[in-house]
């Protein structure tokens, strides 16, 4: 009996159709760059991102946070370059990331002195920087996270700037719900007629707040991050009110999916801000009681528990309305973006969005989707080759469907426009 399954499908061919497939980024921490300072860019943002601080700081337990947060943000990028990619060897994913963006910039990644790197790098414009990032990258479009009760970001979008149409809006919800009441006193303070009490009128007035802001972003949908202990229904809890009440019918009156990203234990060790918080297990059952009280809304929803994962494909089997999302934050790693990506594959099909940078700064879109190609692709690869063993070939134009389909952003896009 001949049980040779054939020749295997064009696993090159899936790298290099991957290679040429444009993607949208569909959440990202960036910043249109007419929106100024807000957008970080350059070596120094680079190598000061969160996950290094946390890095350098395990390294050198000698040096207290609170020193570090002292320094200048050069100091800060010199300490990490010193400890993290001279003395040691740069083994971790956010240090091979910073390695990645150096190569695709014609920067030699073997180079030990920092100062050589910055004067290769230096005398660039926002804009043209900008270009050759997502030229580097392969994406067409970002969508950013938006936050108007942030005084500087809404002072810029108040003032106007001619927009980059390959920014796209998100309103970020964190500021105003989940530090209630005070996201009361912060509406209130911008002529909307709330406070803490939730009632019609307030929650009528957090409704007006989501749909001004809404029309002024263009925004794709509202996002809200989360600790994992959320509950629906739980009519004490101002959040769930919140979300019931005022995000729910603000994203079905636009058209827009509401996306929640839960699992995030916030500053588990305050000292290194942003670089504190930690990771906890939600409850998916949670997400199927939303899904199934509000089936006209799309959830758009990412996890940060790896143990979290399976429960969600199960989930968005049964309920069509929620849409997984992406490696979020600490899944945002090879081993696990492979692990997550073949189980979606087996039990969603290409009925998810397999991927999303999470960039906070701009350069950070060369590694993340560098890599996460190189990794869904030989994922997606694998599959095909399942397909060929079954008897049904896949062909190059099969392919580019699928990652185009994957990738395209179709999902959320749609409803914005």
């Amino acid at each position: 009996m001949n049980c040779d399954p054939g020749p295997k499908p064009p696993v090159l061919a899936v790298a290099r159709i991957f290679g040429r497939t444009p993607v949208v980024d569909i959440h990202t921490h960036l910043f249109d760059p007419g929106l100024g300072p807000l957008l970080l860019w350059g070596i120094d943002e680079l190598l000061t991102y969160h996950y290094l601080v946390a890095e350098v700081l395990r390294a050198r337990p000698d040096l207290s946070a609170a020193d570090f947060w002292r320094m200048a943000k050069p100091a800060q990028a010199e300490l990490i370059w010193a400890e993290l990619f001279v003395r040691r060897t740069p083994v971790s994913e956010a240090c091979r990331g910073v390695l990645t963006v150096l190569q695709a910039l014609g920067v030699d990644p073997g180079e030990r002195k920092l100062a050589v790197i910055r004067r290769a790098l230096s005398g660039q414009t926002v804009r043209g920087y900008t270009d050759r990032v997502l030229q580097l990258a392969g994406v067409s479009r970002v969508v950013m996270t938006n936050d108007p009760l942030h005084a500087a970001e809404r002072a810029a979008w108040e003032r106007g700037f001619e927009r980059d149409p390959r920014f796209l809006g998100a309103l970020r919800l964190d500021s105003a719900f989940n530090a209630w009441p005070r996201g009361a006193a912060d509406l209130k303070a911008l002529g909307y007629d709330a406070d803490s009490s939730l009632s019609g009128r307030t929650l009528a007035e957090v409704r007006r707040y989501l749909l001004d802001w809404c029309r002024r972003l263009e925004a794709c949908y509202l996002a809200i991050s989360l600790e994992p202990g959320l509950r629906f229904p739980d009519p004490e809890s101002s959040l769930t009110t919140l979300l019931v009440k005022a995000a729910i019918p603000a994203a079905r009156e636009r058209g827009i999916p509401l996306a929640l990203m839960l699992g995030v234990r916030k500053a588990a060790n305050p000292a290194l801000g942003d670089a504190g918080d930690s990771v906890g297990e939600a409850d998916v059952a949670v997400l199927e009681r939303l899904a199934a009280a509000h089936p006209d809304v799309t959830f758009l929803v990412t996890l940060l528990a790896r143990e979290n994962q399976h429960g969600l494909c199960v989930a968005a089997r049964k309920f069509s309305n929620l849409l997984p999302f992406g490696c979020w934050w600490f899944l945002n790693n090879p081993s696990l973006i492979r692990e997550l990506t073949a189980m979606r594959l087996e039990l969603l099909g290409l009925s998810f969005i397999p991927q999303h940078s999470d960039s906070r700064v701009l350069d950070q879109l060369i590694y993340k989707w560098t890599h996460s190609r190189a990794l869904i692709g030989a994922v997606l690869a694998d599959k095909y080759a399942d397909l060929a063993a079954a008897g049904r070939p896949v062909s190059e134009a099969d392919i580019a469907r699928d990652l185009a389909e994957l990738f395209d952003g179709r999902r959320v896009l749609k409803a914005a426009g």
